[in-house]
C-alpha cells in the first residue's frame, strides 16, 4: 500500500491534521459507513472507540447526538454532535472538548478520494492537545482508520 495515502499532513498554523486516501468504494457506501455510528469502531484506527452507545441514532443526520463507548487506558463514555452534514459529500461532530473529526468524499471515477481531518482550531484546550502530542498521534490513528476502511470494502466483494 505504499502509494494508499495521497496526503498525510499537520499544519499547525491552521490547527487541522490531514489524511486522504483514493478508497475502492462509491461516497454513498462510504457515507453510509461513517453516518453509521454502530460501525464506527469498525473502521477506528486508534483503537479508543469501542462501540456506540444503545441510545444512538440508527443514522446520523445534522444536529444529531450519539454516544460512544471509548476507552483510552480507561474506559469512558462520550457524547457527539454533528456539526456538518452534506449528504454523500462531508459530515463532521464534534465532542466536549471542542474538536471536530471530518470525512470529506469526492468521487474518483469508481472510487472516491476520502479526507479524513482532525480540526482542533476552535478545541477548548489545543495547547495541550499539542503538548500531549495528540495532533501526530491522530495523523498516525487516522493513517489506520482509512486503511481499515479499505480493507472493510475490499471484504464485502
Amino acid at each position: 500500500m505504499s502509494n494508499f495515502f495521497l496526503e498525510s499532513t499537520h499544519d499547525s498554523s491552521d490547527e487541522i491534521v490531514r489524511v486522504s486516501a483514493v478508497i475502492s468504494a462509491s461516497p454513498q457506501d462510504i457515507f453510509a459507513l461513517l453516518a453509521d455510528p454502530a460501525q464506527h469502531s469498525t473502521i477506528d484506527g486508534s483503537g479508543s472507540v469501542k462501540s456506540s452507545r444503545e441510545e444512538h441514532p440508527t443514522r446520523l443526520e445534522l444536529g444529531a447526538k450519539f454516544g460512544m463507548v471509548m476507552k483510552m487506558g480507561i474506559p469512558y463514555r462520550i457524547t457527539n454532535e454533528v456539526v456538518e452534514f452534506i449528504e454523500g459529500e462531508r459530515i463532521a461532530w464534534r465532542h466536549i472538548g471542542g474538536h471536530i473529526w471530518r470525512y470529506i468524499l469526492v468521487p474518483d471515477g469508481a472510487n472516491t478520494c476520502v479526507t479524513e481531518e482532525f480540526d482542533y482550531a476552535r478545541a477548548k484546550s489545543p495547547f495541550a492537545l499539542k503538548l500531549s502530542g495528540r495532533p501526530d498521534k491522530n495523523r498516525k490513528s487516522m493513517e489506520k482508520t482509512l486503511e481499515r476502511m479499505q480493507k472493510y470494502f475490499t471484504t464485502l466483494r
